[in-house]
């Protein structure tokens, strides 16, 4: 169990420093940056696809057998980061924007943000405690998801009037909520048997849900024959990462 201690709060580390990963846009051309970002975010589908599908699901299926309590916690997983979308909205805001009156869609992506992170947190958690394999692959998932959206992230905080010092800052203390995640879990280990057996259909959910509403969406918008084929081949690059890790394991 210390082992999986270990391992959670290493990896959420990680995660957490990756909020810093915005000012890497700063110096890149919009052009370029929108390119990189497609190929990554079809990269990213696949990953998580791959994670849901080939990790999560088999190793909650095998623990417990699929019945009716394994399709409930994925549908769970599902609703639950629908719900978690809804608190990232677009407000309508009438007063100009500026560093003094931040624009409230800004706030709204905190907010937002926060809940997401805590809910990788227990996701990483609860992988760890199921095996060291199976987290380490999460947690991989979860970092390819990450990078995208912190760019994002720190575009959408600088754009609702944070100085870009200031969206940084922001972005790290919200992604610390994952820390606060991850040791509900391993806390609640200790009180619950078989917490993980909850968590891991959950988070398989939760991938199938960003992977299916938020990242391919995106690249439907783009309908150049030369990008989809990339960007085909960027997702299918993602899901045979995680289909190695499943042999490597």
């Amino acid at each position: 169990m210390a082992q999986a201690w270990l391992y959670t709060f290493v990896s959420v580390t990680i995660v957490s420093l990756l909020s810093l990963v915005g000012i890497i846009a700063v110096g890149i051309k919009r052009s370029i940056l929108d390119k990189l970002l497609l190929i990554l975010v079809s990269f990213s589908a696949g990953a998580l696809l791959g994670g849901a599908f080939f990790h999560l699901l088999p190793e909650a299926v095998h623990e417990v057998g699929y019945g009716l309590r394994i399709a409930a916690y994925l549908l769970s997983g599902i609703i639950t980061f629908f719900v978690l979308e809804k608190f990232i909205c677009w407000r309508h805001c009438h007063i100009p924007t500026s560093a003094n009156h931040p624009h409230p869609v800004a706030f709204m992506n905190l907010v937002g943000d926060a809940f997401h992170n805590f809910i990788d947190g227990m996701i990483i958690a609860g992988s760890f405690i199921v095996s060291i394999p199976l987290g380490i692959t999460t947690t991989l998932a979860v970092i390819l998801h990450e990078v995208p959206q912190e760019i994002g992230d720190f575009g959408v905080l600088v754009y609702g009037g944070f100085s870009r010092l200031k969206a940084l800052g922001m972005n790290l203390l919200v992604a610390l909520t994952a820390f606060l995640g991850a040791l509900v879990v391993l806390v609640l280990n200790y009180r619950i048997e078989h917490v993980g057996n909850f968590l891991l259909p959950f988070a398989a959910g939760g991938f199938i849900y960003i992977a299916g509403s938020d990242l391919i969406p995106e690249l439907k918008k783009d309908i150049k024959l030369s990008n989809s084929i990339f960007q085909l081949i960027s997702l299918l690059l993602g899901v045979g990462l995680m289909l190695l890790l499943v042999l490597w394991e």
